[in-house]
């Protein structure tokens, strides 16, 4: 009697299997009709088919989604240190090295009296997730200096502190500190300061303030970028 009891509840779940289980064969009128929608809809759209063999991990997703975009920068930049000179800056920021959290960013600002000049690029490693509201990037790479009273140039290192306000380059704040030929007499540290905010999809309005310190002398610059997302 057990053994027939078994027989027949096995049974009973095979057939509610059967019955429950979404067939292979199932053509876009059938999955039509289960999401109320015409069969060219899901024929036509990469995204519904998509979700129908596997629902993604929409989480994840975000994650690795960056929250900021790649920026091509032109501004306007005042040297207070610099006898109040004007000047000018351009650059691109964060060109997004597949997914691997790598981005490349490099930059021009001069005086136009010729009492300031710097360039250089510099090579992010993000640490957290590309999506994260918060992020942390140490960087690599090579700047050149000009003041009135000193030049040098070198390898270029330190880290970056990023703040994502509104995901999509809507808003955020980054602070970055790096120093040029770090340990040699020569030595000058950057400090960073940048806040920037959509004024449309593709363009942003970006304010620097910059503090540079050598062992002899401390500069400063304020820039006004807008700066277009491709």
């Amino acid at each position: 009697m057990k053994g027939k009891l078994s027989i027949l509840c096995f049974g009973l779940g095979i057939n509610l299997l059967l019955m429950t289980a979404p067939s292979r064969c199932e053509t876009p009128k059938s999955q039509a009709q289960d999401l109320d929608l015409s069969p060219e809809v899901i024929k036509n759209s990469p995204v519904l088919q998509r979700w129908r063999r596997r629902v993604p991990n929409v989480l994840e997703d975000i994650r690795r989604e960056p929250s900021f975009r790649t920026r091509v920068r032109l501004g306007y930049s005042y040297f207070p240190s610099s006898g109040n000179a004007i000047g000018i800056n351009f650059g691109v920021e964060d060109i997004f090295i597949g997914r691997s959290g790598l981005t490349v960013s490099g930059e021009y600002q001069a005086a136009f009296n010729g009492k300031r000049e710097t360039y250089g690029t510099d090579l992010y490693y993000y640490l957290r997730p590309l999506g994260s509201y918060v992020n942390f990037a140490p960087l690599v790479g090579y700047r050149y200096l000009q003041t009135d009273d000193y030049s040098t140039d070198g390898v270029n290192v330190g880290v970056k502190l990023l703040l994502v306000l509104s995901r999509g380059g809507a808003a955020d704040i980054s602070v970055t500190q790096s120093w040029v030929s770090p340990g040699s007499s020569e030595e000058v540290g950057f400090t960073t300061l940048s806040l920037g905010y959509a004024l449309t999809p593709h363009l942003r309005l970006s304010t620097d303030i910059q503090q540079q310190n050598s062992r002899g002398d401390k500069d400063s610059r304020v820039g006004v970028v807008l700066e277009w997302m491709p």
